[in-house]
Order: C-alpha cells, then sequence, then structure tokens
C-alpha cells in the first residue's frame, strides 16, 4: 500500500475515533494524503474536488426531496397514512407492529428519508403500541429497522447520490424503479418476524373497527368496514399520490428527477399548508432552516468523500483491490459474500452518503468481470448500508429510535436482532437473485 494511502486510512480511522465529524474527518484525511503525494498543490486541489464534487445538476434534487420530506412530515401526513394502514393490516395479532412497519414503508417512500420516517411514524404508534402493551423496546425495534425501508422504495437522495457515484452508468429513475421489489422483500420480512414474536408473547391486535361477535355479524359489518376503509383511503390518497405524480412524471418522461423534486416540494406545500392546514406560515421559516441545515450537511459530505475517493482512484486502490480479490476466488457467490460483508462492517462505522461515494467506485471494478449489473450492485449497496443504520456505534435510526422511545441501545440491541436477521436474509436473497432489482426496470425499458 502506497504511503498517501496509509495516511489516508490512518488519518481517517484516528479522527473518526476522536469523535470529529465524518464530512471534516474525511477532508482532512483526503487533505494529508495529497500533501503526501508531494506533487500538486493540496489546498488547490482539495478545494477544487469539493466544488466540482457537488456540481452536478441532478444533485439539486436532494435539497428539493429533502424540504419536500419535511414539509410531509410536518403537515400531519404519518396520522392518516396509519390511519389507513391500520384497516389494512391492524386487525392481525401484534397488529399495531404491522401497522408500524407498513405506515413506515408508505411514509419513508413519500419522504424519502429513515429518519423522518423514525420522527413521525415513531413518534404516534411508540406511545400507542407501549399503551396496548407491547414491549417498548420491541417497538422501538420494529420502528428502527422499518423506517429504512423508505431509502429503498422510491424516491430516495441515496439513490440519486449512488448514480452519481456511478458516473451515470446508473440513470436515476432505473434505481429508483429497483428498489421497489427489494424494499418490499424487506419490509415483508419484518413483518413475519413481528407476527412470530407477537403470537409468542400474545401481544393483542390493533384498532377494533367494528365489534363483532359471530360470522353473522362479521357479515352484517362489512359494508361499515368497506365504508371506513374507502374514509380512511380518501383522506390518505393524497399524500400517497405523491409517489404517483414523481414516479409517473419521470417514467412518462414529463420531467426530469430534479424537476420532479421541485414539483414534490410543490405538491407537499399545497398539502400540507392548503389540503390539510397543519402547517402554518409561521411554521416555514423553521422548515426551511431545517432544510437548508440538513441540505448542508448532505453536501459537506458528498464534496469531501469525492476528494477521498478521487485520492483512492489517484493510487490506484480500485484497481489493486480488484486485482486481490479476483486473485482470491473466480467464484461469484464467494466475491458477493465477501462484499457484502465488508459493506455491512463499513455500514457499522460510516454513514450512508459518504460509504456510497467512496466503495462505488471501488467495488464496481470489482463485480463488473462476474456480469453483475451496476443497477443491480447499487441495490446490493443499499441494502446493506441500511442495515448499517440500525447498528452501533454510529447507527443513526438506532439513535434517534432509542430517543423517542425514551429506552437505551442495550435493551433495544436485545430485541432488535431478530430483525437484523430478517434484513440480512432479505439482503442475501437480493444479492443472489438479480432479477429481484432488475425485472421491473428491464419490463420498463430502464435497463441498460
Amino acid at each position: 500500500m502506497d504511503f498517501p494511502v496509509v495516511v489516508l486510512v490512518i488519518v481517517f480511522v484516528v479522527l473518526l475515533t476522536l469523535n470529529i465529524p465524518v464530512a471534516f474527518s474525511m477532508g482532512l484525511a483526503a487533505l494529508l494524503a495529497i500533501l503526501a503525494m508531494g506533487d500538486l498543490p493540496a489546498f488547490v486541489t482539495i478545494a477544487h474536488k469539493v466544488a466540482t464534487g457537488i456540481d452536478s445538476f441532478a444533485l439539486l434534487a436532494i435539497p428539493f426531496f429533502i424540504l419536500s420530506g419535511l414539509l410531509m412530515g410536518h403537515g400531519g401526513i404519518a396520522r392518516r397514512l396509519i390511519d389507513f394502514a391500520n384497516v389494512l393490516v391492524g386487525w392481525f395479532r401484534g397488529g399495531l407492529a404491522f401497522v408500524n412497519i407498513l405506515t413506515c414503508m408508505f411514509f419513508g417512500a413519500i419522504s424519502g428519508s429513515a429518519t423522518a420516517a423514525i420522527s413521525s411514524v415513531g413518534g404516534f404508534m411508540i406511545p400507542l403500541m407501549n399503551k396496548r402493551g407491547y414491549d417498548r423496546d420491541f417497538n422501538a425495534s420494529v420502528t428502527i429497522t422499518a423506517a429504512t425501508t423508505g431509502l429503498l422504495i422510491p424516491p430516495s437522495n441515496i439513490m440519486i447520490v449512488y448514480s452519481l457515484a456511478t458516473g451515470g452508468a446508473v440513470s436515476i429513475a432505473a434505481i429508483f424503479i429497483a428498489g421497489v421489489f427489494p424494499g418490499i422483500i424487506v419490509g415483508f420480512g419484518l413483518m413475519v418476524v413481528s407476527l412470530i414474536i407477537s403470537i409468542k408473547r400474545k401481544y393483542g391486535k390493533g384498532e377494533s373497527l367494528v365489534k363483532v361477535e359471530s360470522f353473522l355479524g362479521f357479515l352484517k359489518a362489512i359494508p361499515k368496514l368497506l365504508l371506513i376503509l374507502l374514509i380512511r383511503f380518501l383522506k390518505a390518497v393524497p399524500a400517497l399520490l405523491l409517489i404517483v405524480i414523481v414516479l409517473g412524471g419521470i417514467l412518462g418522461g414529463v420531467f426530469t428527477p430534479t424537476e420532479a423534486s421541485a414539483i414534490a416540494v410543490l405538491y407537499s406545500f399545497i398539502l400540507a399548508v392548503f389540503f390539510y392546514k397543519e402547517v402554518k406560515y409561521k411554521d416555514l421559516p423553521k422548515i426551511l432552516l431545517q432544510a437548508g441545515v440538513t441540505t448542508s450537511v448532505v453536501f459537506m459530505l458528498i464534496g469531501t468523500s469525492m476528494t477521498m475517493s478521487w485520492v483512492l482512484a489517484a493510487e490506484r486502490v480500485p484497481q489493486d483491490i480488484s486485482a486481490a480479490l479476483l486473485g482470491l476466488t473466480d467464484n461469484k457467490i464467494i466475491v458477493l459474500l465477501i462484499i457484502n460483508l465488508i459493506l455491512l462492517a463499513v455500514g457499522t462505522f460510516m454513514d450512508m452518503t459518504p460509504a456510497v461515494l467512496i466503495f462505488t467506485p471501488i467495488f464496481l471494478p470489482v463485480v463488473a468481470p462476474f456480469g453483475i449489473n451496476p443497477l443491480h450492485f447499487g441495490i446490493i449497496m443499499i441494502m446493506n448500508l441500511c442495515i448499517g443504520l440500525c447498528t452501533p456505534p454510529v447507527g443513526t435510526c438506532l439513535f434517534l429510535g432509542c430517543g423517542i422511545a425514551q429506552t437505551n441501545v442495550t435493551k433495544v440491541m436485545k430485541q432488535i436482532l431478530p430483525f437484523y436477521a430478517a434484513m440480512v436474509l432479505a439482503l442475501f436473497i437480493c444479492s443472489y437473485m438479480p432479477q429481484l432489482s432488475l425485472w421491473l426496470p428491464e419490463q420498463l425499458g430502464l435497463l441498460k
């Protein structure tokens, strides 16, 4: 390993250990690595790489989707989605866990943010589940893991970042559509785990919409049940329409993903301010400020990540890793297993955005000789890093969920392990069955 790479790795690890923010850790590590190269003006180079790293029209979609998600989060969308999900799955044993998971899938798809799903859905569902006799740490585990499904079900900011990291080899529209089935598979796996635990612990059902004492009573109650379903669906459909508008417009060629993000902001604004009337004009400055702060953090991560990736590429690290893995084995199954294990480890200590930007150019050359489509690999990478959001020591979703549930990480870790297992199983199913990611884009003519 060349000296600049050694400097890069050691400085980055040491700074992370000292709890220096990831963006600054990457920037400082890259700066010292460039100094170690000795033949470049370090400060000019790093400034140039940060600036060019975020100089992409496609990245404009990120602040718009962030703002759209915040408007949705403050606009009472979660409660209406919860009511609709409760009609669909709330009557199962452990029904509130099902409601929690399904609502996180709906809301995550609308907002594109796992943390927004935890805050909005978990803030309502966790206290309700506590009140109905579900274990607090179980409730936190359900919400933490289910919130990540929104990063797979489109639209998703991290998918935009992956498209950028591939240099345009994967279109945003294609990666959006590729995540639909994997996201549903993860959600289904979490529901199965919830059902097994609920049966074992004899957790109750969700909301009883009508009182039924016999089969005849059930038949008589069907019209009332259908009416309740219709009413709650109509209340939720304006929020669900956002997904249809964004994806339909992109796939139909009406607008680009970046234009779709701006339309999502306009639609969310109308919905939250004028239709549901839960966001007041006085709330807008706070929401805009929060969107600006979040965007600045994301773009800082992107800029420094691109600089770090440039250093690694300049020192031919991707080629060296590719040659090492190819020299180790020529078995596609083993290579995918090794990459999955590496990414699972990376996800435990690195945020999704820098991880995608750093490791995409490293691993794409490795998987290319095995005929693994970059679109399929993108889903594998995102699924791995979603698991990382739920694991210590850096798991954003884990700590946020524990805070909302008013519990601690140690207690939740004991309850969340079966949900981890379901997510890992879904990961390996999607890793070795590429058509789960590729079939839908192929049918829509998006597969290159």
